[in-house]
C-alpha cells in the first residue's frame, strides 16, 4: 500500500532541509559549515553512513512485537557523550556509505523480515538524506510505523517539520543541568533544546497502543548515571509536570564505556541503592512505562554490534 500522505509531507520538506547542508544548522550545534565540503561536529559530511541494521529485540516492549524493531544505526552523532556505548561508530564515521536508494532498500528488507517498525537511531545529522530514502521506501510499499530515536538534542522547528511523517518519538532526557551536560557531552545548552523539542513531540503524538504495539506516541528515555540520583529525580519530576501521559523508560544499562574513566564519579555502574531509590520514585510519581532491570544484558550495547549485513542491501 502506497502511503501518499507521508510521501506528500516528505516532498514538502526534503529539499529545504537538504539545502541547509550547505550551511548546516540542522541541530543545536549550529556548525554553519558546508557539509558537501567539510565534516560537522557530528563527524560526517554529505554522505550517509550506516554502521548496522537488524531486528532489535532490546527496545521497549511495544516496539518489539513480532520479530523486533527494524533498527538502523547511523554513524556519527551530534551529541557524543563521553560514556557512549555506541562510541565505535557514534564518535567516528565507522560504517558503510550508502545511497538514498540503498537506505530505502534496507528499510524495505527489514519490513520483509517482519520488523514491527523502522527505528532510526541518531538520524538528525542525516535528516535530508533519510527523508529522500523514506520517500523511495514509501513509494515501494513501506507501511510500518516510523520511530525517530534521538538523544533529544534537537531543534523544535526541525521536530515540527516531522509532523505527519514520524509515528513514534523515542527520545532521551539525558540531563536537566547545563553543567552536567557540558561536562559529559560538551552541550551546556542541552536542557533548553531538549525540553523544548520534547514538548513539541508530546504535543504531536499522544500514545496509541494497538494490541500491545505502539503505533503512535512518545517514549521518553532516561539513562541513569551513577552518582547523579538527584539529577534523575529532577528529570522525573519535570516529566511528571510537563508530559504526564508520555510513556517513560528508565534505563540502568550504564557501563563506563569509552572515556568515562576520565571522570571518577561515573567510572562505575549504578549501585543497587541508587537503583532502589529511583525505582521507588518512579512508583511514587506514577509514571507510565518501564523500569529496566538492575543488571540488563550487556550484549545489547553497541560495542557488540556486528557491521551491516549484505543481505539487507539486496
Amino acid at each position: 500500500m502506497i502511503n501518499s500522505r507521508k510521501i506528500k509531507a516528505l516532498e514538502k520538506i526534503a529539499k529545504p532541509l537538504n539545502d541547509r547542508l550547505k550551511e548546516c544548522d540542522l541541530c543545536p550545534r549550529n556548525c554553519k559549515i558546508d557539509r558537501f565540503k567539510q565534516k560537522g561536529f557530528c563527524s560526517v559530511g554529505s554522505q550517509m553512513i550506516i554502521y548496522t541494521a537488524f531486528l532489535h529485540t532490546g527496545e521497549e516492549p511495544p516496539l518489539i512485537t513480532g520479530k523486533g524493531s527494524g533498527t538502523i544505526f547511523f554513524s556519527g552523532c551530534n551529541l557524543k557523550c563521553c560514556y557512549c556505548q555506541n562510541y565505535k561508530f557514534s564518535h567516528t564515521p565507522e560504517g558503510r556509505i550508502v545511497s538514498e536508494e540503498e537506505c530505502g532498500r534496507i528499510m524495505l528488507n527489514l519490513q520483509k523480515k517482519g520488523a514491527a517498525n523502522i527505528n532510526l537511531v541518531t538520524p538528525t545529522h542525516y535528516l535530508p538524506l533519510i527523508l529522500n530514502a523514506l520517500r523511495i521506501a514509501f513509494k515501494n510499499g513501506l507501511d510500518i510505523p516510523l520511530v525517530y530515536n534521538t538523544s533529544g538534542y534537537e531543534k523544535t522547528e526541525i521536530i515540527r517539520r516531522l509532523k505527519g511523517i514520524v509515528d513514534v518519538y523515542l527520545a532521551d532526557v539525558k540531563y536537566i543541568s547545563g553543567e552536567t551536560a557540558g561536562k559529559y557531552s560538551r552541550a551546556e545548552n542541552y536542557p533548553f533544546y531538549n525540553q523544548e523539542s520534547l514538548r513539541e513531540m508530546y504535543r504531536q503524538k499522544p500514545a496509541v497502543l494497538d494490541a500491545d504495539t505502539l503505533k503512535e506516541g512518545l517514549i521518553v528515555r532516561h539513562l541513569v548515571l551513577p552518582g547523579h540520583s538527584e539529577e534523575t529525580r529532577q528529570i522525573l519530576c519535570w516529566i511528571k509536570k510537563n508530559m504526564p501521559d508520555a510513556l517513560v523508560s528508565i534505563m540502568f544499562q550504564y557501563q563506563p564505556y569509552f572515556e568515562a574513566a576520565k571522570y571518577p564519579e561515573i567510572n562505575r555502574i549504578v549501585s543497587l541503592e541508587e537503583f532502589t531509590r529511583i525505582k521507588e520514585l518512579v512508583d511514587e510519581l506514577g509514571l507510565p512505562g518501564w523500569v529496566q532491570e538492575y543488571t540488563p544484558e550487556e550484549k545489547l550495547a553497541g560495542v557488540y554490534f556486528e557491521p551491516l549485513s549484505e543481505d539487507l542491501l539486496e
